[in-house]
């Protein structure tokens, strides 16, 4: 498999060279140079298919034969050791619980694979080092800062935007040590971000071989497809149409789930839910793609003014803009309209949904009302208790504390404060 650029200026290259790379030299995101939908026969019996081979057969065109194929399913079950539940939460809607792994957030299963890819191109390697710079808006710095702890020939620098991530993810981000670094930037994502590829773009940083662990480096990326897979085999029983919305930020999961349907996943309808930060769905209302600086909200995840996936969904669709409505909906929605829903949800059945996922629910609703005789899935990215300052006084209730996060509550943050590029330059060296 060859990857291009999308930027059309750069040469191609392997599989293994985009993990490494992350961005392409004139700063385009990579994308596969052709994507072969799966044998119709892998539909008819996925139900009876374990997770781990379903996502052995989605994956294993992207990789190629950069990993052999024993390695390949080894870092997958290394990668899927958690459950992926669909919870029925009203009469055909469902939530797709995707934070039950190690840092209690959907990324950890990119970050865990992404961190088995690098290690096994390491192997080999006993006297150099990558470098992976990310920027978190949330969740994907704990990810990253699990998934690549402790692997050998890796070092991870985490920006983060200073006072807009929650307690919980900063604690994830800041407090393992190791080879893990955090640098708290004075600033917002974006700003973060932006930081992040003025880097790889760096020729005096060269010698620090820098990739990215955002979901702009294909293997953080692409194994999001599997949350899918997952999905459609638990509930193709019922054989009735499947409209999934997910919550947008950098919209590198939602683009996973058209390339599973590229792929031949029978899915009807994709929903972006954004919050306030509505640069995609502003989009589809005059056609004009118009970021703006993004603002701070309870679903702080998500607040994102030029998601960087965005130019891959337009890929996935040749920049048909009508194919591309046909498959797809975004919708805004406000602070208060995100309290609202999550006190709807808990207040139909008592299930405890977070910001994230409350929004994804209100785009599943909206939807919904096109599709008639259609199951909705809202993806709920993260557990709520990452977001208790949020959840507990909208619900009037305590949150017990999951293992997973009661270990890193009492240790010490230890981070680096930082204003502008060039203070990130002098920290990488």
């Amino acid at each position: 498999m060859k990857y291009y650029s999308l930027n059309h200026n750069a040469p191609e290259v392997s599989f293994k060279e985009a993990v490494i790379q992350g961005l392409a030299s004139d700063k385009g995101l990579y994308f596969p140079q052709i994507v072969t939908p799966l044998n119709p026969a892998f539909f008819n019996v996925i139900e009876n298919l374990t997770h781990h081979n379903i996502a052995f057969d989605v994956i294993q065109q992207f990789v190629g034969d950069d990993i052999p194929e024993d390695h390949l399913r080894e870092i997958i079950a290394d990668t899927l050791c958690f459950d992926f539940p669909l919870v029925e939460v009203e009469n055909g809607i469902y939530s797709l619980e995707l934070f039950h792994g190690p840092t209690m957030a959907f990324k950890d299963v990119g970050a865990r694979f992404m961190s088995r890819c690098l290690a096994y191109f390491n192997k080999d390697k006993k006297n150099s080092k990558n470098t992976v710079l990310v920027a978190t808006s949330g969740d994907t710095g704990g990810a990253v800062a699990s998934g690549f702890l402790g692997v050998p020939g890796v070092d991870v620098v985490i920006l983060y935007p200073s006072g807009k991530v929650s307690d919980i993810q900063e604690k994830q981000l800041t407090t393992l040590g190791k080879n893990i670094k955090a640098l708290e930037v004075d600033g917002v994502f974006d700003d973060c971000q932006d930081m992040v590829k003025k880097a790889f773009l760096d020729e005096s940083l060269a010698h620090k071989n820098l990739t990215s662990a955002n979901s702009i480096n294909i293997a953080r990326w692409l194994p999001q497809m599997f949350y899918f897979f997952f999905a459609y085999k638990a509930l193709k029983s019922q054989n009735k149409p499947l409209v999934f919305s997910c919550p947008s930020g950098n919209f590198g999961n939602i683009c996973a789930g058209i390339m599973a349907k590229k792929l031949g996943l029978p899915i009807e309808h994709f929903v972006a839910s954004t919050n306030v930060n509505d640069t995609v769905p502003r989009f589809l209302e005059n056609g004009k793609y118009e970021p703006k600086p993004s603002k701070a909200t309870i679903s702080n995840a998500m607040d994102v003014g030029n998601p960087s996936n965005f130019i891959r969904i337009q890929e996935l669709y040749n920049n048909d803009l009508k194919a591309f409505e046909k498959d797809f909906s975004s919708y805004s929605y406000t602070d208060e309209e995100t309290l609202e829903a999550l006190k709807q949800i808990y207040k139909t059945d008592g299930y405890i949904a977070e910001p994230h996922g409350a929004v994804g629910y209100l785009g599943l609703k909206k939807e919904l009302q096109k599709h008639e005789n259609a199951i909705g899935v809202f993806l709920e990215t993260a557990h709520p208790i990452k977001f208790l300052d949020v959840v507990e006084p909208a619900l009037g209730i305590t949150l017990p504390i999951p293992e997973q996060i009661e270990s890193v509550m009492n240790e010490e943050k230890v981070s680096v404060k930082i204003k502008s590029y060039e203070e990130l330059k002098a920290f990488l060296g």
